[in-house]
């Protein structure tokens, strides 16, 4: 390969790796609404690429389940299935109690001191989403944190499976936080609380708290999360009719 063929590829694949970063953080914080339409000829002339670098991210956001790329050669947003929520739910809360028991009885000193410092960085996430109501930081910290524990568990195929429940929920956590800061006495340590205690019993290696955390985690992400699907922003208004 020549040097000019080198320099070429480099910028191609730097050119990839900036589209990929910036349309996966407008997905999952729903920019890009679930279902729209992605144009490779629009986005090349809006990051003034050629097509190839933009393909190779559309590639890697397909593999991350973001999008979906069509027979005809088309790409759309992955769609949302709302039907699939309680099914997603119930796997979601089943893996974590799993994982979270296993990371009690296996994790090292290490993976210990991991889990801590990704609880701190989320911590850290958490509180500066809630001043600006940006949730993409608080969303990665958050899958970094359970990712954390998942490497403590020492089992390669729970994690896997973990890894994709996590990937799958970044937007429904992204919509969760929206509506759980629409409260203003909801405060970062009152949303964040949930993680403090699940990190102190795999400290304790008390296999059976963190399990039964973990489930609470879980069960109160549903809660929420249906309350958020349920909710009627108009409940507390109040129509006067004056009769003519």
């Amino acid at each position: 390969m020549t040097k000019k063929e080198k320099e070429t590829a480099v910028l191609k694949e730097t050119g990839a790796v900036r589209v990929y970063g910036v349309l996966r953080d407008e997905i999952l914080t729903m920019k890009l609404a679930p279902g729209s339409a992605i144009d490779e000829v629009s986005l090349a002339e809006r990051f003034a690429l050629s097509r190839s670098p933009i393909r190779e991210a559309l590639v890697r956001l397909s593999a991350d389940g973001l999008v979906t790329m069509l027979p005809n050669r088309s790409t759309v947003v992955s769609p949302m299935n709302f039907s699939q929520i309680p099914e997603f739910l119930d796997a979601l809360d089943l893996v974590q109690r799993v994982v979270t028991r296993l990371a009690a009885l296996h994790r090292t000193p290490d993976q210990l001191a991991a889990i801590r410092k990704a609880e701190v960085a989320y911590e850290k996430a958490l509180l500066i989403c809630v001043k600006n109501g940006s949730s993409q930081g608080m969303i990665e910290k958050n899958y970094d944190y359970h990712m954390a524990i998942a490497a403590a568990a020492h089992n390669s195929y729970f994690a896997d499976v973990y890894r994709r429940l996590l990937e799958e929920g970044r937007r429904m956590l992204h919509l969760h936080f929206q509506f759980q800061t629409m409260d203003e006495h909801k405060t970062a340590d009152q949303i964040g609380s949930d993680h403090n205690l699940i990190t102190d019993a795999i400290e304790e290696r008390n296999a059976d708290l963190a399990e039964k955390y973990a489930h609470l985690h879980a069960t109160q992400f549903r809660g929420r999360f249906m309350q958020f699907l349920n909710r009627n922003l108009t409940s507390d208004v109040q129509l006067n009719y004056q009769s003519e």
